[in-house]
């Protein structure tokens, strides 16, 4: 079994962490929070550490799951971070959703250390991270990634090489580019026939059996005719990702003109209370415009 560092233990990374534990590797365990992982040592005969620095003293792979860029960033940059001192011919795996170009920037300043560098985002929300059923798209040199992918196996069970560095990253990005705007249009389809007085049940069936099927809305809908909007992904995580996508496009050229408009969406969404609830809270904003729920009768 290995010795592993985990970094950043909120709604996807405690789960992941655990799952690595429970595969048998002797795990360091950081997070903003101490308490999550001081709880997680405890329950799981990890090792707590007070900062990056102490949890990348000993291990050969770390993993990082954390909010945004800036975290990222100061976790292996840092005063107290990674580069202070993981060793050389070690791994640090990023898992968090960040910009590609600053994740090229961090994994060019590792390698000059000796480290090498994966990006390696996930998708599969918090069920996916429970079950260890997650899919990581990576992105770094292939041999590398060869080299960490038993390290990988514990917390997903597709993982998919997607070239170079930052390439990990850019598969994540489209993915969520297409998932945001799949769900700002369910919003909007499903406010349109509550308005008009359609069965809404029959409605998700017509919806799953015609060529608007959508795996998405398959797993979302229920959440919303319920009124369950407990976070598996929050809104606020989708606004920082939308806004790391017109990053991107803006970067390569590309216009995201749709993308713009479902960051408008979230964003009014945020500003309406809604950021630490599930993404598919956001259809609340188009139904106060409207003056009807999309629920359960």
């Amino acid at each position: 079994m290995a010795k592993l560092g985990f970094f950043g233990l909120g709604l996807m990374g405690y789960p992941m962490a655990r799952n690595l534990l429970r595969a048998g590797h002797e795990v360091a365990l950081w997070s903003h929070t101490a308490a999550k992982a001081r709880k997680l040592a405890a329950e799981e005969n990890g090792r707590f550490c007070e900062t990056p620095r102490e949890a990348a003293e000993d291990a050969e792979c770390m993993f990082l799951c954390v909010g945004d860029t800036e975290m990222s960033r100061e976790t292996i940059l840092g005063d107290d971070g990674i580069v202070r001192a993981a060793r050389a011919g070690s791994i640090v795996a990023d898992a968090s959703t960040i910009a590609p170009s600053a994740s090229r920037k961090i994994g060019q300043i590792l390698k000059a250390r000796g480290v090498d560098f994966l990006d390696a985002p996930c998708t599969g929300s918090t069920p996916g991270a429970e079950s260890g059923t997650l899919t990581f798209m990576v992105g770094g040199h292939q041999a590398v990634f060869e080299k960490a992918k038993p390290f990988f196996e514990p917390m997903g069970k597709r993982l998919y090489y997607c070239g170079g560095p930052g390439l990990g990253l850019q598969a994540k990005l489209t993915q969520n580019l297409i998932l945001s705007n799949i769900l700002m249009a369910f919003n909007e389809g499903m406010v349109l026939a509550a308005k008009a007085g359609v069965d809404l049940p029959l409605m998700l069936d017509i919806l799953e059996n015609s060529a608007a099927r959508s795996g998405l809305i398959a797993y979302k809908a229920p959440f919303v005719l319920r009124r369950d909007f407990h976070p598996n992904f929050s809104t606020k995580w989708m606004h920082k990702d939308t806004g790391l996508i017109l990053q991107s496009g803006e970067e390569l050229g590309v216009p995201l003109l749709l993308t713009g408009l479902t960051r408008q969406i979230l964003s009014t969404a945020l500003a309406a209370g809604l950021g630490e609830e599930d993404m598919c809270s956001t259809i609340q904003v188009l139904e106060d415009m409207a003056g009807v729920q999309v629920k359960t009768p």
